[in-house]
C-alpha cells in the first residue's frame, strides 16, 4: 500500500479549520465566522452589515488554492472569502453565512471562479439572499487560455487572474461607487486577463498518495489548478521555451482570448502554483518582461510575481496577462491591507541596471592593469600553472559536486568552476604574468567577483595572504622560498578567520601537508621543483585522508558521521587537484629552459 503524500499536518479532514484559524492568529485584521467546520467564513474585523456603507465583495471556492481567496480580505479588496474543503466548493449555507454578515444596505458583488459547482453553489445562494432583501450581483472568471475556446457549458476556468479582478473590484466598491458600478469594473477586469499555466507535478491532496501521472522528464501545459488535465504532456523545456509558448497561446489573435494588440499597456502576473521556489518564478518574470515588450510590442506597465493563487504543492506557475487601461491600473495601485497583496508601485522605475562601480586601484600603475606584451621566464611558468591549475578544476566539476552532494550543499564543483572560467578568461586580458604578486591579487579579483558562498571568501583570503607576503619580498625575484612562506601565509590567513585547521576536513587538509613537505625539502636544500611535486604528492594524500574524517566547519559539520564512511572532502580534493597540475606544468615548463 502506497503511504499518502507528507505533509505537516493534523488530521485531513481538519485542514482548512486549522488554516482559518492560524490566519486570523496572524492577522488581526481579520475574523470568521463562528460555525466551524461546516461555515467557513474569513472577514474584515471591522465591517458588519449593520454598520457596512460601501459595497461588500465576496468571493471564495475550494480551499487548497492559498492565499486565494482567505488571503485577499482586507480593505481595498475583499470584503469575505467563502472556503469549501480542500477542491471543493463551499456549500450555499456557508455563502448566505457570509452574505448576510458583510451585507449592507449598497449591496454585494460575488466574484466567482467560473467551475460548476462555484457557479452553482453561489449562484443559488445569490437567489435566496434576493429573497431576504439583498442586493446582490455577481461576475464570474473564466481567464484560463490554455483550452481551445469552445468549451460548451463549462467554458474557461477561473485561474489566477481572479486575484486581480478581486483587487480591480475592491478597490471601486472602496471608492464608493454603486453596485452596479462595481459590477462594470469587475466584469470588464475579468474580460481583459488571459492565463496559463504549465506544471511538473501534480498537487497531493492531504491524507492521498501524490500521483505519478507525470513523468520524472515531463511536464504539462495548461494543467487545472485541481490537478486535472491540461491541454498537453510534453518533455521538459528550458522555462525561456515555456514562457515563450505561454505567452503565444494566451496573445494568439486566431484565439483571441484577450483584445490585446500592439502598443496596449499591459499587467503581468507570474504565479507560483505552491511548490516553485521563487527564484525559478523571478526567472520566468525576467524572461517574460522584455518578451512582451519587444517581441509583441506591449508595455508593461506593473509586474507581480509570486503565489497568488496556489494548487497545495503543485510544482509549477502560471503567467496572467491583462490589458491594463487608466482605470485598471489605478484600482491596481489603490490602496488595502489585504494580507497577502503584495506592495507595489506606481509603475515609474529607475533603469534596472546601473554599472559595476570600478574598483580602486591607485596604488598601480596603469601598465600593471594589463597582461604584458611579452612574458619573461617567469611569467611564462606561471601562466602555464595557473591554466593547468584551472582546467583541471572545471574538469572535477561533476566529481565535486556529486561529492558535495553527498555530505554538503551540492555546488562545490559548480562554484569553483565558475571562478576557475573567470580566471582563465581574465588572465588572457588583464593578468600582470610578470609580477608574480600583482597576478595572484588579480586572480583574488577574478574569484571575487564570481565566486559566491564560502568557498569564494576563503579563495580571496588565500589570495591576499600569499599576495601580501609576496609583495613584500617584490624587490627581488620571487623565489621558491617566498612561494612556500607565501603558502603557509595564506593557510594561516583561512584558519584564522575560519577557524579550521587539520583534521577537520576542509580544503586545509591538503594545503597543510603540501606547505610542510614544501618548506622541510627546500630548507634542507632539496631542487625546488622536485619539492613542488612531492609536496603535491602530500596534498593528494591529505585530500583522500578526509574520507575517514568527521567534519568539523562549514555545512558539513551538520552532517551525520556515518555518511563521511566513503566520500572526500569535495573542497580538499579541489585543492590537491590544481596544487598538483601547477606542480605539473611548472616541472614541464622548467624541463623546456
Amino acid at each position: 500500500m502506497v503511504p499518502p503524500a507528507k505533509k505537516f499536518i493534523n488530521n485531513p479532514n481538519d485542514v482548512v479549520t486549522e488554516f482559518i484559524e492560524g490566519l486570523v492568529e496572524t492577522y488581526p485584521g481579520l475574523q470568521y465566522l463562528d460555525g466551524l467546520p461546516e461555515i467557513k467564513v474569513v472577514l474584515r474585523a471591522d465591517v458588519s452589515a449593520a454598520n457596512y456603507d460601501k459595497v461588500a465583495v465576496i468571493s471564495g471556492g475550494g480551499s487548497g488554492h492559498e492565499p486565494a481567496q482567505a488571503g485577499y480580505v482586507g480593505e481595498g479588496m475583499l470584503t469575505a472569502a467563502i472556503c469549501g474543503d480542500v477542491f471543493a466548493s463551499p456549500t450555499v449555507d456557508s455563502i448566505l453565512a457570509g452574505i448576510r454578515a458583510v451585507t449592507g444596505p449598497k449591496g454585494c458583488l460575488l466574484v466567482v471562479t467560473n467551475y460548476t459547482g462555484d457557479r452553482l453553489n453561489f449562484g443559488l445562494a445569490a437567489e435566496q439572499a434576493k429573497t431576504e432583501g439583498f442586493d446582490i450581483e455577481t461576475v464570474i472568471v473564466g481567464d484560463d487560455c490554455a483550452l481551445p475556446p469552445p468549451r460548451g457549458v463549462a467554458g474557461r476556468r477561473g485561474l489566477a487572474g481572479t486575484v486581480l479582478v478581486h483587487k480591480v473590484a475592491g478597490a471601486a466598491a472602496a471608492a464608493g461607487l454603486s453596485l452596479a458600478e462595481v459590477a462594470a469594473e469587475a466584469k470588464h477586469a475579468s474580460e481583459m486577463v488571459g492565463t496559463m499555466g504549465v506544471a511538473l507535478s501534480v498537487c497531493a491532496l492531504p491524507g492521498q498518495v501524490t500521483s505519478d501521472r507525470l513523468g520524472p522528464e515531463k511536464m504539462e501545459l495548461g494543467l487545472g489548478v485541481h490537478g486535472e488535465p491540461g491541454a498537453a504532456v510534453v518533455d521538459i523545456q528550458p522555462v525561456e521555451v515555456v514562457v515563450s509558448h505561454v505567452l503565444q497561446q494566451i496573445l494568439s489573435p486566431e484565439t483571441n482570448y484577450v483584445p490585446i494588440t500592439r502598443g496596449n499597456s499591459v499587467v503581468l502576473m507570474i504565479n507560483g502554483l505552491g511548490g516553485t521556489p521563487l527564484m525559478e518564478l523571478m526567472i520566468a518574470a525576467g524572461i517574460a518582461v522584455p518578451k512582451l515588450q519587444l517581441e509583441y510590442g506591449l508595455a508593461v506597465d506593473r509586474v507581480y510575481t509570486g503565489s497568488f493563487m496556489t494548487s497545495l504543492d503543485m510544482a509549477g506557475f502560471s503567467i496572467s496577462i491583462m490589458k491594463a487601461d487608466q482605470s485598471i491600473l489605478e484600482r491596481l495601485d489603490a490602496p488595502t491591507n489585504a494580507p497577502s497583496w503584495p506592495v507595489g508601485t506606481d509603475g515609474s522605475r529607475p533603469p534596472a541596471k546601473i554599472p559595476v562601480p570600478l574598483p580602486f586601484r591607485s596604488t598601480k600603475n596603469e601598465e600593471s592593469l594589463y597582461r604584458p606584451q611579452e612574458l619573461s621566464q617567469q611569467g611564462r611558468i606561471l601562466e602555464a600553472a595557473i591554466e593547468a591549475a584551472a582546467t583541471v578544476v572545471i574538469n572535477l566539476k561533476d566529481s565535486l559536486n556529486e561529492w558535495d552532494g553527498k555530505v554538503g550543499d551540492g555546488d562545490c564543483g559548480s562554484t569553483m568552476c565558475r571562478g576557475a572560467t573567470a580566471i582563465l578568461e581574465d588572465m588572457k586580458k588583464y593578468y600582470p604574468l610578470n609580477d608574480a604578486a600583482e597576478t595572484v591579487s588579480e586572480i583574488g579579483s577574478s574569484i571575487r567577483r564570481v565566486m559566491g558562498g564560502t568557498s569564494g571568501i576563503i579563495y580571496n583570503l588565500l589570495c591576499k595572504a600569499a599576495y601580501a607576503e609576496l609583495k613584500a619580498n617584490s624587490q627581488s625575484e620571487t623565489t621558491s622560498k617566498h612561494w612556500s612562506e607565501a603558502l603557509k601565509s595564506s593557510i594561516s590567513a583561512v584558519s584564522k578567520y575560519g577557524g579550521a585547521t587539520a583534521g577537520y576536513r576542509t580544503m586545509l587538509d591538503a594545503l597543510i601537508p603540501a606547505s610542510k613537505v614544501l618548506e622541510e625539502k627546500l630548507s634542507v636544500g632539496e631542487d625546488p621543483i622536485a619539492a613542488f611535486v612531492l609536496s603535491a604528492e602530500a596534498a593528494t594524500a591529505g585530500a583522500e585522508s578526509t574520507i575517514h574524517m568527521k567534519a568539523q566547519a562549514g555545512r558539513s559539520s551538520y552532517v551525520s558521521a556515518e555518511i563521511f564512511a566513503s566520500i572526500p572532502d569535495p573542497g580538499a580534493m579541489a585543492a590537491a587537484a590544481w596544487y598538483s597540475a601547477a606542480a605539473r606544468a611548472v616541472k614541464e615548463q622548467r624541463q623546456r629552459f
